[in-house]
């Protein structure tokens, strides 16, 4: 491609990165290809063909979402090759909630300076991601703001559209107390609450190697660990089970996300000793002096997505997700629409 503008990489622009970066991520993106997506990238528009067979009524279901401060992290080690997997799974993990399959992606990165190669790297994330949900990334954008952001640093923000029959749409409203709170473990923090993690352990300031023994490796790759992907999961549920109610618990914790799938007058009841809680939120909870309540109304504590089924069709649930490391978490009763956490 013949363009270029002394003029515009004098201000700080330059359009030639552009192209390159786009050249070493078609690799990366030529792995998320299905067969809905209809071109490669570079057009002005992505252009997606859903298969609609066995559908009566199809709905599309859409989503949005950033990676926000983690990647404060991914600058400190100079690793992202990782964030893109959380940009991909904010979103597909809220609209699988409903039922919907994921259909494609789009990307947004936003930077002060376009290396290539950082580009590429952050692409091949959101690629992994991608792959990991079933969704073909069809276009993003690559945006170099000069004096906007600093020369090492940018943002990350996506866009995933998903599909789903309107009949098999998830129905809160067959609820009954009685039913139960099924767990799905995350990888961690995920991608929510860093603000709090930065201040914490004062991330900026150094000390990037520092190590606790819990976990077994330094303390900001920990943080690092991409958040998990439950697309697959979840859709191979569905199609097993009458499920009634799905929660992706991400900022906000436990107290402004599960409510979120409960129909009025129900609550979960949820004992404490029962969640599954990996190491780094006990050391993020200590060296913060941060109390509990605001733990669990900020974090995931280790339970990144919750399913509620009946009793009967619990057993059924749980052994279909067992290789994700499902357990039985709590139980609907009469309420206020809430949690109660004992």
């Amino acid at each position: 491609m013949n363009s270029h503008s002394d003029s515009y990489k004098a201000s700080g622009v330059d359009i030639t990165a552009g192209y390159r970066a786009v050249e070493l991520m078609k690799k990366h993106i030529a792995l998320t290809k299905t067969d809905g997506a209809l071109d490669d990238i570079g057009g002005f528009g992505g252009l997606f063909m859903p298969s609609l067979a066995g559908m009566e009524q199809p709905v599309l279901v859409s989503g949005t979402d950033g990676v926000g401060t983690k990647l404060k992290l991914a600058f400190l080690l100079d690793k992202h090759d990782s964030v893109g997997i959380d940009c991909v799974a904010m979103c597909v993990n809220d609209i699988v909630c409903c039922g919907a399959r994921p259909l494609f992606f789009l990307d947004y990165v936003a930077l002060g300076k376009n290396v290539p190669e950082k580009v590429a790297d952050i692409v091949k994330g959101v690629c992994a991601g991608c792959v990991e949900s079933g969704a073909a990334l069809v276009g993003g954008e690559t945006a170099e703001m000069p004096g906007f952001y600093p020369e090492d640093e940018y943002d990350l923000a996506g866009f995933s559209v998903g599909i789903v029959d309107r009949s098999k749409i998830v129905d809160k409203n067959t609820q009954l107390a009685g039913d139960v709170v099924l767990a799905l473990p995350s990888s961690g923090v995920h991608s929510n609450g860093f603000s709090l993690v930065r201040k914490v352990f004062g991330i900026g300031a150094g000390g990037k190697n520092k190590t606790y023994d819990e976990l077994g490796g330094p303390l900001w790759e920990t943080l690092l660990t991409p958040t998990k992907i439950y697309v697959k999961p979840i859709l191979s549920l569905l199609k097993t089970v009458n499920v009634k109610g799905i929660s992706h618990i991400t900022g906000g914790g436990f107290y402004e996300n599960m409510p979120r799938s409960l129909k009025d007058g129900l609550r979960m009841r949820i004992e404490k000793k029962t969640v599954q809680t990996p190491p780094i939120f006990k050391i993020i909870q200590k060296e913060g002096n941060i109390d509990e309540r605001d733990m669990f109304n900020t974090f995931n504590m280790g339970v990144g997505m919750t399913v509620v089924v009946s009793e009967r069709d619990a057993q059924a649930a749980l052994d279909l997700l067992k290789p994700f490391g499902a357990y039985l978490l709590g139980v609907l009763e009469e309420g206020e629409k809430g949690v109660n956490l004992l």
